[in-house]
């Protein structure tokens, strides 16, 4: 009887919660507004354009010019889905540097109210397929919405 050969899964999920001390809401404003972004964040967010679209609105493709793993990049994501209500976001990867790695990775954002408390908890949700087994999940990026959550954040409470 022949044995079936297991092959490894290219594709995977990564998420992360991270905990801030600003409004969820005005947390979820700042990631649908750019010029904010890079000014939270200019060491890993160097510049962006608009593709097509209106900022902030599903649809709408910005090219980000940014650093990651000591290296520039360019990336260009779609907003796909958004929930102002729930405070949430998410974004897909279509062109760009990631895309040599990746046949698809879908970022998902979402807020929630700290229970008892100011602030809230940030969980970012990563879906991808990676283009072979060769390409390492994308621990780096989990990492680099971590550090963005906590840039924002810092940002947010210095305007306050």
């Amino acid at each position: 009887m022949a044995q079936a050969m297991m092959k490894p899964s290219l594709q995977g999920e990564l998420e992360v919660d991270v905990e801030i001390k600003a409004p969820p809401r005005k947390f979820y404003h700042m990631l649908t507004a750019p010029q904010d972004l890079t000014e939270a964040t200019p060491d890993f967010l160097q510049g962006y354009s608009v593709k097509e679209g209106d900022v902030g609105r599903v649809g709408n493709l910005i090219t980000w010019d940014y650093v990651l793993d000591g290296k520039p990049q360019v990336v260009t994501e779609k907003i796909e889905a958004m929930d102002p209500k729930n405070n949430m976001i998410q974004f897909r990867e279509v062109e760009g540097d990631l895309m040599k790695e990746f046949t698809s990775l879908l970022f998902t954002m979402h807020v929630n109210p700290k229970q008892g408390g100011p602030g809230g908890v940030v969980k970012w949700h990563i879906a991808y397929e990676r283009i072979n087994e060769n390409v390492a999940h994308p621990e780096n990026l989990l990492q680099m919405c971590v550090k963005l959550s906590k840039d924002m954040d810092e940002m947010l409470l210095s305007k306050e």
